[in-house]
Parts: C-alpha cells; sequence; structure tokens
C-alpha cells in the first residue's frame, strides 16, 4: 500500500519533515517527506496497510497543532523503493 497525503497548515518551519522521518524510521515502511512551494507538506509512505497507518496515525498524533487539513490519496506502490528521506 503507497499513500500520498498533504498536509497545510503552518507545517513549514516547525520540524515537520524530520518528525515523519522519524516516526516512518521506526516503522517497516518507505517513501519521502518535502515542503511544497505553496507552504505545505507532501508525503508519501508504502509498506504494509497496518505499518502505513500507524505511521500516519502518528503524524496526526504528533504534528495535530500544526495541521489544518491532511488530504490522503492512495497511489500505486513503488517496487524496490528502502527507506525513508526527507526530499528537496
Amino acid at each position: 500500500m503507497r499513500i500520498r497525503v498533504r498536509y497545510s497548515g503552518r507545517v513549514q518551519g516547525v520540524g515537520f519533515r524530520a518528525t515523519c522521518r522519524a516516526i516512518a524510521g521506526r516503522a517497516p515502511v518507505s517513501g519521502w517527506v518535502r515542503n511544497e512551494d505553496d507552504g505545505s507538506v507532501l508525503l508519501e509512505v508504502q509498506g504494509d496497510a497496518s505499518a502505513v497507518r500507524r505511521v500516519l496515525h502518528e503524524i496526526a498524533r504528533e504534528m495535530e497543532r500544526f495541521i489544518r487539513l491532511a488530504d490522503e490519496t492512495t497511489i500505486a506502490d513503488l517496487p524496490d523503493e528502502r527507506g525513508f528521506e526527507i526530499a528537496r
């Protein structure tokens, strides 16, 4: 399963990407997170459904005070992706 989430609110300049990377690093998932020019943060996370949901739940819990909206879409898996990184 691979999910793309666009987070909006006060999500840049508050450690959002580093928090996402730390949470994802504790789970058997892969993907990336990056700042967007419009002030949002875009994240893609891939793994088994329960691991992906745990990561997204933990991000929502830890960063809820900064998130105004989380727009989630299921997308196609990327074969052979490894690790979770902050993309530029």
